[in-house]
């Protein structure tokens, strides 16, 4: 009798199998630095930018799964907080960390743990459930993100400020990340 190896539960995993310290912080890495680069897709229209940022998280936490998603956000943050242009914008500041941003950029984490967690568990197989994910993981940026910019423009602005102009681009970086995770395990499976 053998042991039969459980497959990876994670798109990157099942590109690269081999389970290693070195593969898992090559992953974290290449998750936090490609939020960085999406951060740069940026315009500003009030006192919150609109940026690809979102769209690189909810790709990081399906890409990566539960837990090294979450720690890419957690070395995006910490690039950031040491300095590295790699807010939106080229921001490297502590003062993001405290800015009208400040809270959306909290929900990132939990953003990507949840995506992370229901990729896992084949939410993005389909697009159907990939959609349901990726809108879940943006209500929670969401959920940290309106709360602490109405502390900066106060509650009867937040929605106008911080929600609205943001929901059409959402919409976009939903699908975008929902219709590729299903077509990413499509060609891998054309490839084994």
């Amino acid at each position: 009798m053998y042991l039969q190896q459980k497959s990876p539960s994670f798109l990157a995993g099942a590109v690269w199998p081999q389970h290693s310290l070195l593969r898992d912080v090559i992953f974290v890495l290449a998750g936090s630095w490609l939020i960085a680069l999406t951060a740069q897709l940026s315009f500003t229209i009030g006192p919150v930018p609109i940026t690809g940022q979102t769209f690189g998280v909810l790709l990081v936490g399906a890409l990566l799964g539960s837990r090294r998603g979450a720690a890419s956000v957690l070395a995006y943050l910490a690039q950031g907080f040491a300095g590295l242009p790699v807010f939106a914008g080229g921001a490297a500041t502590t003062a993001v960390l405290a800015g009208p941003t400040a809270g959306y950029l909290l929900g990132f984490l939990p953003a990507a743990l949840v995506v992370g967690w229901l990729c896992e568990r084949g939410w993005d197989r389909r697009v159907e459930t990939a959609v349901i994910a990726m809108l879940l993981g943006n209500l929670i940026i969401y959920a940290f993100g309106l709360p602490l910019l109405s502390r900066f423009v106060g509650w009867d602005q937040v929605l106008q400020l911080g929600l609205i102009p943001f929901i059409p681009g959402d919409i976009l970086k939903v699908l975008l990340a929902a219709i590729l995770m299903p077509s990413g395990w499509k060609l891998l499976q054309r490839f084994q």
